[in-house]
């Protein structure tokens, strides 16, 4: 505890009668307190001016090293399935080629309504309703609905339908309501399953046809989006 004492007592004479001397004169343990105060204000300030906007760019230039290893792994991926990227993209271009024979043009149009009606007629159908809707036109394809209301038997109802899913163009029935008719004494009665022979039925649906634009339409299309969409399209 003495020498501890000594000690102590020796270093706080060190700090005694420093006014007005240089700093060169100073004894020893001034003259290191003084170094460590001045370090440790360049690091503190090199720190705050310097050093921390570089630790940001440092952790920027981390991250953005990070992504462009994964974008590498990526493109390294992409470049060894390349062989069966193509293949596949083959393939996609095959169906939407093959789909898109299935869309008739706007000229055979015509032609297609008439086979939904030769379907109906052909099974011994009496057509109620055949009255085509306005064309909706989509970004790719044009879509005219027809609301249809026939009646006939059920197994020649059912025909029908099978032969509108046949039709080597693309037409579908939507909104189908099947209604039982009398027609005698052995009708089923509302609500009751249709099992007759001698029953009558009533469908009425909405049967959607499609067909793809031509130029002209296509050209429309895309100057109505870029109407649409000032910046072209473009997210």
């Amino acid at each position: 505890m003495a020498d501890l004492k000594h000690i102590g007592e020796s270093i706080s004479a060190q700090f005694r009668g420093l006014n007005g001397r240089h700093p060169g004169q100073w004894p020893l343990v001034p003259r290191l307190a003084c170094a460590i105060v001045a370090m440790l204000a360049v690091v503190v300030l090199g720190w705050y001016f310097h050093w921390d906007g570089q630790l940001d760019q440092l952790k920027a230039g981390a991250q953005e090293e990070i992504r462009l290893r994964d974008a590498y792994k990526s493109k390294m991926q992409q470049a060894i399935n390349l062989d069966g990227l193509r293949k596949q993209k083959e393939q996609v271009g095959e169906y939407v080629s093959t789909l898109e024979k299935q869309l008739p043009s706007k000229a055979e149009m015509d032609a297609l309504l008439s086979d939904i009606n030769q379907a109906g007629v052909g099974r011994g159908l009496q057509f109620e309703l055949f009255k085509p809707g306005q064309v909706v036109v989509k970004e790719y394809y044009a879509e005219l609905p027809i609301n249809i209301k026939i009646s006939g038997n059920y197994h020649d109802v059912g025909a029908f339908t099978s032969d509108i899913a046949n039709l080597p163009r693309i037409v579908t029935l939507n909104n189908m309501n099947l209604v039982a008719g009398a027609t005698g004494a052995g009708a089923p009665a509302a609500g009751a399953p249709v099992t007759g022979k001698d029953g009558v039925l009533t469908l009425e649906a909405i049967a959607k046809t499609f067909r793809y634009l031509d130029a002209e339409e296509v050209a429309s299309q895309r100057k109505a989006n870029a109407k649409s969409d000032p910046k072209g399209g473009k997210k």
